[in-house]
């Protein structure tokens, strides 16, 4: 059921104070809960910024936003058609009211409200005229802020709008649960190392007592890295980037997944898989992982302690079940003339392309895959390897799931990955990201079954001194999301800063 607040006269829930002890109480318990889920002030997420887009195409509103409200301030997650504005005040009125309650807030009008009236988002330039809220309530019934839209005309709307607005408001408490799930696995697997280190180091130091004689062996590390980022191509200095993402079905959402992201001193991490299975559950497994590996580089950047710690959170997360995936995930260390040293390391996973010039024009295609790397989330021993190959300027690195590869041509067979080598080695040398994404496009708009399984590519080239200056990059090609019947992907025109 949902509140609504359209008359001056109606009771208005009052802003914590502190001269209410159980209000106090209470508001203590849910600032714990919002440091719980450590939300505050990060980096844009894609999957907080949908909820605020679907919400406001849902509600045909202006301005729709995903808040956390803090001891002082209202903090947008998410905010559809409010750029520039990343908080506001804890004024009473909209949020901080809204925030205090179990259901759906909604004011039709905001000037015939008395506390409403005076927010700043009512009263300033916006001039919002009708608000409604629903809380985004956690397991253990704490509220951490809320789902909104906005309209600058007073409105009404149905108990069903009013459900809807609750739906979204759960999707994003799920979300914010992936996320802690995924840190805590992360942290756990890092204490878990730091203990084993500690141990290695305890049993070579009494080795070392007692063979003085003997090298010392090399000592183990890792290097923490902050990054949450959404799944999108960043500018990468000195490094051109491309993607294409298609699901089977625009009704149908899809397991597979990639993304590129900075893990700190000039490197970046990448990569691209594919989860067993489709639908919800399957997307489950997909936010779970994308979070996972982002995380996992807070612990250690190196690709095969990624896929470990994937294979971990997988098989630790009961909601998972028997879903596994298939992963790559690459580092790139950019090397002081030009191009990257590129660490791959493999779950599975169908092979890299790497496409360098060749002698005589023409390109040189040659398989990336590590000898070993077994299936991420099937078996708690499994093992995954590594390789590492240099990306020149001129050549260029293809991952992509197998809906390529196992698509059937014409006459019946599958592409396979002699195929995909053979049509690769037809491409123009120097290579660009952008080309061989376009190319491989165009390469699955001829065969005639690609419709039977998601596809997602992703590409990475390093341009030539006459090609683009150094440090100058291209960042995107194309994304997709079956938000449409007649299309499940959306293109993009490369962009050149």
């Amino acid at each position: 059921m949902s509140e609504t607040r359209d008359m001056p006269e109606q009771a208005i829930l009052p802003a914590i104070a502190p001269s209410e002890p159980l209000a106090v109480s209470a508001e203590a318990a849910r600032m714990a809960a919002v440091r719980r889920y450590d939300i505050l002030d990060t980096p844009p997420d894609g999957a907080y910024d949908r909820v605020a887009a679907l919400a406001a195409r849902l509600f045909e509103v202006p301005v729709a936003t995903v808040t956390i409200v803090d001891e002082d301030r209202i903090w947008f997650k998410a905010a559809h058609g409010l750029e520039g504005v990343s908080e506001i005040g804890r004024d009473p009125g909209l949020c901080a009211s809204a925030v205090l309650r179990d259901d759906t807030t909604v004011i039709p009008d905001t000037l015939l409200d008395p506390v409403a009236c005076s927010n700043p988002l009512v009263a300033g330039p916006m001039g919002v005229r009708f608000y409604a809220a629903a809380p985004i309530i956690t397991a253990d019934g704490h509220r951490l802020g809320t789902v909104n839209v906005l309209d600058t005309r007073p409105r009404e709307i149905s108990e069903a709008d009013a459900s809807t607005l609750e739906d979204l408001a759960a999707v994003v408490r799920d979300q914010l649960e992936l996320r802690l799930s995924a840190l805590h696995v992360v942290r756990a697997e890092q204490e878990r190392r730091q203990v084993e280190q500690e141990k290695r180091q305890a049993e070579e130091e009494a080795r070392q007592r007692a063979e003085r004689d003997k090298a010392a062996i090399a000592a183990f590390a890792s290097t923490l890295q902050r990054t949450l980022v959404p799944p999108a191509l960043p500018a990468v200095p000195g490094l051109e980037l491309a993607c294409h993402y298609k699901t089977a079905s625009p009704q149908e959402v899809g397991g597979d997944f990639y993304d590129v992201f900075p893990v700190g001193g000039g490197r970046w991490a990448f990569f691209l898989g594919d989860v067993c299975g489709k639908g919800a559950e399957a997307a489950s497994v997909t936010s779970l992982t994308r979070y996972t590996l982002r995380a996992a580089a807070l612990v250690d950047a190196d690709p095969t302690a990624a896929l470990k710690a994937l294979n971990t959170a997988l098989l630790l997360d009961a909601a998972v079940g028997t879903r596994f995936c298939t992963a790559v995930f690459g580092l790139l260390d950019p090397v002081r003339d030009g191009g990257f040293t590129v660490t791959l390391a493999t779950g599975g996973h169908p092979p890299a392309y790497h496409l360098s010039p060749a002698e005589g024009g023409g390109v040189r295609v040659e398989a990336a895959r590590a000898k070993g790397g077994m299936l991420v989330g099937a078996f708690a021993e499994a093992a995954f390897a590594s390789l590492t190959l240099h990306l020149a300027p001129g050549e260029g690195l293809l991952l992509y799931t197998d809906g390529l590869t196992e698509a059937r041509t014409v006459d019946g067979h599958m592409l396979a990955d002699t195929g995909l080598a053979d049509f690769l080695a037809q491409r123009e040398a120097p290579v660009s990201a952008g080309a061989l994404i376009d190319d491989t496009v165009a390469l699955l708009g001829t065969l005639p079954d690609t419709e039977r399984d998601d596809v997602a590519l992703l590409a990475l080239s390093v341009p030539t001194a006459d090609v683009a200056p150094a440090g100058i990059t291209t960042t995107a090609h194309s994304a997709a999301a079956p938000t449409a019947p007649a299309d499940a992907s959306v293109g993009q025109e490369i962009r050149r800063p």
